[in-house]
C-alpha cells in the first residue's frame, strides 16, 4: 500500500521539495499561481496539509478526490506520551519553513507598493488587492509559526 503523503503528491500539480519530509505545490482548491500549499509527512506517516492562501482542508481533499481519513497511515501500534509529544512538534515545524517562504515572498509585494507609494504612484484595484492577500499570507504565516 502507497504512504499516505504519496498519494496526495501524485494528486498535485507543481510539487517541489522543500526540505526533508515537505513540499510546496499548487493547491487545487484555487487558481494558484504561486505554490501556496504546505505539505509534510509526519514522523507517524500521517500527512499535514495548510494552504497559505486560505483554502479550508476539506475543498483541498474534494479538489483531488481524496478525505481527511486518507491522510493518515494505518495505525500500527499505540504511542506513549512522549511519542505524541514528539509527533506534535515535528507536526508544527514541518509548516515553518513553508511559512518562511511565504514571508519572504509576500513581504516583497508589500514593499515593491510601499516604494511605488512613496515614488508618488497611485496603486489600482487589483494592486490594494494584491496588498490585501499579502497582508492576510503575512498574517497566517506569522500564526503559523506562533508558538
Amino acid at each position: 500500500m502507497a504512504a499516505p503523503v504519496g498519494v496526495l503528491l501524485r494528486r498535485l500539480d507543481g510539487v517541489r521539495a522543500n526540505g526533508s519530509g515537505r513540499w510546496i505545490a499548487r493547491c487545487p482548491a484555487h487558481t494558484d499561481k504561486h505554490p501556496s500549499l504546505s505539505v509534510a509527512e509526519g514522523a507517524d506517516g500521517r500527512v499535514l496539509v495548510h494552504d497559505f492562501g486560505g483554502c479550508d482542508l476539506h475543498a483541498i481533499l474534494a479538489a483531488v478526490g481524496m478525505e481527511a481519513a486518507d491522510l493518515f497511515p494505518e495505525r500500527p501500534q499505540d504511542l506513549n506520551a512522549r511519542e505524541r509529544h514528539e509527533l506534535r512538534v515535528h507536526a508544527r515545524m514541518a509548516g515553518w519553513g513553508t511559512a518562511l517562504s511565504v514571508l519572504a515572498r509576500e513581504s516583497r509585494i508589500v514593499i515593491i507598493a510601499a516604494a511605488e507609494v512613496l515614488a508618488g504612484c497611485e496603486l489600482n484595484a487589483d494592486d490594494h488587492a494584491r496588498v490585501a492577500l499579502a497582508l492576510q499570507r503575512i498574517e497566517d504565516a506569522r500564526v503559523a509559526l506562533a508558538p
